[in-house]
């Protein structure tokens, strides 16, 4: 009998045998991987998944991408990072995972995430947006901002008030909204790239039937963790192979430029690539602890360190450029679809400002590890246990 690794190897093989994913079309092919349970193999089978380690998914992975498969959390990142484990761990039924889960795998439905709020960004806890139960449907006004492929997304994962009675933690609760639906408006927001990735939402007087919560009603928070651990987790990972990532970029122009080599030059590309092996080993850490239950906070670790590091490696790449570097010409209105990392090394370096911004600032993670690794007092907190209502703002 054959270990779990051998399964899920024999059917990466199969899968790559009957579906070649150099001539089959892409949603095609992922939904061959869903059907076959290598979309996310920790998941129940039937829903993505062949019930074995979460660690196995780097079997799967390698295998798939090696005869040429896309890497689905580049074309669908908040849907396979984030809303995938989200709506499979909290869901209320089969019937709704069901109804997601393969859409969302085959990239045919692309998700966002609507946490940030104008006056709730990194306190995400004091969000203003709310929803209102009526009847069986829940009503749903409010913005949210910096909502990254909100333009191009058919579901949204929201948090918004449902108790403003409650202190800020305990009145939220989860849902999935659907963004084409009447009352749900997306705005544009132009960049430092010249793109619009980002965007504002607003609704007004939305409607999300109950059966689209997730988890109970005043337990947001608790799902919220569970989205947020696994994006920072996403986010913090720097591919399985050694010299994937954004590394592989700065090496590119280094070979491809060797009028341009310094010394100083040399010893900076060496150190930023053991900075990325040691970051690469560290999300492998990371993906192996989350084996025996889940992403925990060292997953901030992962994004704390890959969002500087990428900074690191394009300002390398800039200063490798010398002149050359200032000339860009990208400012046209793009939509800031996902494929935007594939534009030239200026509109990488413009684009890797905000990464100690998104997904939680280098400044949360660090009282993240501070507080739950290091077991380090956190904050005061002078709205501890006060009704949300009673908080000022303004």
């Amino acid at each position: 009998m054959g270990t779990d690794a051998d399964l899920v190897a024999d059917t990466a093989r199969r899968v790559v045998a009957e579906h070649d994913p150099k001539t089959v079309p892409i949603q095609q092919f992922l939904g061959a991987c869903f059907d076959a349970g290598l979309s996310w193999v920790h998941f129940p089978e039937g829903f993505g998944g062949l019930g074995v380690s979460r660690g196995l998914q780097a079997v799967a992975d390698g295998i798939l991408q090696g005869a040429g498969s896309p890497v689905p959390l580049g074309l669908n990142p908040m849907g396979y990072g984030m809303a995938a484990p989200t709506v499979r761990e909290h869901a209320q039924t089969d019937d709704v995972r069901r109804q997601l889960l393969r859409p969302l795998a085959t990239t045919e439905h692309i998700w966002c995430q609507l946490f940030s709020e104008p006056g709730a960004g990194s306190d995400l806890a004091g969000l203003a947006t709310s929803a209102v139960l009526d009847g069986d449907t829940w009503v749903v006004n409010g913005q949210k901002v910096w909502t990254s492929l909100a333009h191009r997304a058919k579901w949204g994962l929201l948090l918004a008030r449902t108790d403003p009675n409650m202190p800020k933690h305990k009145g939220l609760t989860y849902f999935v909204i659907d963004m084409h639906g009447e009352g749900v408006q997306t705005r544009p927001l132009r960049q430092l790239t010249g793109h619009a990735e980002f965007n504002e939402v607003y609704m007004t007087d939305a409607r999300i039937p109950d059966t689209f919560r997730l988890g109970a009603v005043g337990d947001g928070w608790r799902v919220a963790m569970t989205t947020l651990m696994n994006e920072r987790s996403a986010l913090g990972g720097s591919g399985s192979r050694r010299g994937a990532g954004t590394i592989s970029d700065a090496v590119a122009l280094w070979t491809s430029r060797p009028d341009l080599h310094t010394p100083v030059l040399r010893d900076r590309l060496s150190s930023l690539w053991l900075r990325s092996e040691a970051q690469r080993l560290t999300s492998e850490r990371s993906r192996a602890a989350a084996t025996v239950g889940g992403p925990g906070p060292e997953g901030s670790v992962g994004k704390l360190v890959g969002a500087e590091l990428n900074q690191h490696i394009y300002e390398f790449c800039m200063d490798l450029l010398g002149p050359e570097g200032i000339l860009y010409d990208g400012y046209g209105m793009g939509d800031g679809d996902a494929a935007d990392w594939r534009g030239p090394i200026q509109q990488r370096f413009l684009r890797s400002r905000a990464n100690t911004i998104e997904g939680g600032t280098s400044e949360v993670m660090r009282n993240i590890l501070a507080e739950r690794v290091l077991g380090l007092p956190g904050d005061l907190r002078a709205d501890a246990g006060m009704a949300w209502k009673e908080i000022p703002r303004g």
